[in-house]
């Protein structure tokens, strides 16, 4: 099972490193995260890769080369500043936090939920339900519930 935890702390050390691009792990997880970022407007590209940097052409994921695969995110800064000051893991492996429509609600509208302190301006969430990663937004419009995963400012 990927780790989000991992996605978390290599973004946030990347931006506190001020580092043009990073290289994450390349699983379904990641990329769907990623393509939320990339969509928010944190990062400012995806790109599949290898471990040594990104493909100038297509290359197609196999079983020989699923270890050196990579995704390339480019870091995006605003006035020398960086686009992403905080990206928090929410639920952990040991403790799952699960949200129903209503509480993701809550969440969205400066309410507490649960043990999750309510949403700010600018910040979003990044929720898994059963119709994919999702940012909190997005499940609320089609009524799906899920995991919280993590919290981005």
């Amino acid at each position: 099972m990927p780790r989000v935890h991992d996605l978390c702390a290599r973004i946030q050390n990347g931006f506190r490193s001020r580092l043009q691009s990073i290289a994450v792990p390349e699983t379904k997880m990641n990329l769907a995260i990623s393509n939320i970022l990339y969509k928010e407007g944190f990062v400012s590209s995806v790109v599949r890769g290898t471990h040594v940097g990104p493909d100038a052409m297509y290359t197609a994921t196999t079983p020989s080369n699923v270890a050196t695969r990579r995704l390339w995110l480019t870091l995006k800064y605003k006035e020398n500043e960086p686009a992403l000051r905080h990206m928090d893991l929410v639920s952990k492996p040991s403790k799952k936090i699960t949200y129903t429509v209503n509480e993701m609600k809550h969440l969205a509208s400066g309410r507490r939920a649960k043990f999750v302190s309510p949403l700010q301006p600018g910040e979003i969430a990044i929720m898994n339900t059963n119709r994919g990663v999702l940012n909190l937004r997005d499940a609320i419009n089609e009524n799906v519930g899920g995991e919280i995963l993590c919290r981005v400012k």
